[in-house]
């Protein structure tokens, strides 16, 4: 059996240590301390990490105390006397808090204390797309990441994210505190949050109401419009024949019955129509590569962006990318 190493007493070497088969002792709880600069402001139930009391599955991502405080010393009374601080595992430091597990297991990776946007943006990376990581929280840590670089265009080449989308994450926070919390409960669409953000603050909860109302009679509109009109297959002369005709009757369903005797003296609205050719291809015909009247070539994605990039602003380009996504 190889010898154990206490943790506790090495200083600024990447160490590795993961779960054993057997139970074995890791750093104590009370040299590990939270990211004070944690993106995430709720840890959630806590119930689903129970299990950490007995055994924990996944170590913790930290950096040292001393290598966090090189970046940021403002923050050294909330380190305290922390020997490592965790950048990424704060809920299952959290659970084993609450638990009663004393001690935590650990991955040592002091490259990630590199520069005050690298350990943000590990803390960024590894929550992106939890269900429990909402997408305010994520906003805000976007931000502070990009912060810490010169531009946006330049934090999303060191992250390696789009500028795309850096910049809808932080659209989210020009949004009224009321439209943030319609949207963390799920009671705002993402797609539609984004188009709020372009609204004044202090108009976006009167618009977002407004849009809401106009939604609601639409489908109503829509829903009487199908009662009003039914479509109806009729079955052609020869049953056995495949697709030589198709017949269809369009009947208006407030006035069916409404026929009398005298078809003469009362309209109907019931009419049926026979398509005897053969039935209609569902397959596109293929789109000409040759450019259209109007000299844009529309079947060519490269010219349609440099047409867009040279006649439109930066907002309307995001506009029409959030729009395109949408309807992907």
């Amino acid at each position: 059996m190889g010898k154990r190493v206490n943790l506790a007493t090495i200083d600024d070497k990447p160490v590795a240590v993961t779960a054993p088969a057997e139970s074995a002792p890791g750093v104590p709880l009370a040299l590990v301390v939270a990211n004070p600069r944690n993106p995430r402001q709720s840890l959630g139930d806590l119930e689903d990490l129970k299990s950490i009391a007995t055994r924990q599955l996944q170590p913790c991502l930290v950096v040292s105390a001393k290598g966090y405080l090189a970046l940021w010393p403002e923050d050294a009374d909330r380190v305290g006397g922390a020997q490592y601080v965790v950048v990424n595992g704060y809920r299952r430091l959290a659970a084993a808090e609450k638990f009663g597990r004393a001690e935590l297991l650990i991955i040592h990776d002091e490259s990630v204390a590199s520069s005050r946007g690298e350990l943000p943006g590990a803390a960024v990376e590894e929550n992106i797309g939890r269900q429990d990581f909402d997408v305010i929280e994520e906003a805000m840590a976007v931000e502070a990441v990009v912060a810490e670089y010169s531009s946006a265009r330049e934090a999303a080449e060191a992250r390696g994210w789009t500028p795309g989308w850096i910049s809808q994450r932080r659209a989210l926070l020009k949004l009224s505190p009321e439209m943030q919390q319609a949207l963390r409960a799920g009671d705002l669409a993402v797609r539609d949050a984004r188009r709020l953000a372009r609204v004044p603050a202090a108009d976006q909860v009167a618009t977002w109401h407004a849009e809401q109302e106009a939604g609601a009679e639409r489908k109503k509109a829509q829903a009487e419009e199908r009662k009003r009109v039914a479509v109806v297959p009729q079955p052609t002369s020869d049953p056995s024949a495949t697709g030589s005709s198709v017949a269809f009757t369009a009947v208006n369903a407030t006035e069916a019955g409404a026929v009398g005797e005298d078809s003469d003296s009362q309209s109907t609205s019931a009419f049926t129509t026979v398509n005897a050719e053969a039935p209609v291809s569902h397959v596109p015909e293929p789109r000409s590569s040759s450019p259209a009247s109007d000299g844009v070539d529309w079947a060519n994605p490269q010219a349609i962006a440099d047409l867009c990039t040279s006649n439109m602003t930066r907002d309307d380009l995001e506009a029409i990318l959030e729009i395109l996504t949408s309807r992907l």
